[in-house]
């Protein structure tokens, strides 16, 4: 039985890890492409000056997540965040293209709001002090 506890507490510190890799990636991503993100954003009708908390978003949070501090907040955020930039830059229902990254944006919010529900497992910075009744 420790066996399969120690099994779904490492799946899940995975788990953690891969969907927050996706956000890390692209706030990293858009530090060193800073100017073109912009111009990017700016095309849609979204301010550029978006784009410092969007690269602190897509950067703090998911660390958050992948060591097991305030996940289940990190992971609402992320969530809303997921879903906000799906609609505002892949809601282009006439191209094919578009409609898979809205989908994958809703998917990784998806799996976000599954982290909001559950937690965590034990692999965290901080565990949560359990009490015992007396």
């Amino acid at each position: 039985m420790e066996l399969i506890w120690a099994m779904v507490n490492l799946l899940d510190l995975i788990g953690r890890i891969f969907i927050s890799s996706v956000f890390l990636f692209s706030g990293i991503n858009k530090i060193f492409q800073y100017e073109g993100t912009v111009q990017w954003m700016e095309g849609f009708g979204v301010p550029g000056f978006l784009l410092i908390p969007t690269i602190v978003v897509e950067i703090i949070f998911p660390i958050l997540i992948i060591i097991g501090y305030q996940t289940k907040f990190a992971a609402g955020i992320l969530a809303l965040f997921c879903m906000t930039t799906g609609l505002i830059f892949h809601l282009d229902l006439s191209n094919q293209m578009q409609i898979i990254a809205l989908l994958k944006n809703l998917g990784l919010a998806g799996g976000l709001i599954f982290l909001v529900i559950n937690g965590p497992k034990e692999f965290v910075v901080i565990k949560k002090k359990k009490y015992v009744r007396l």
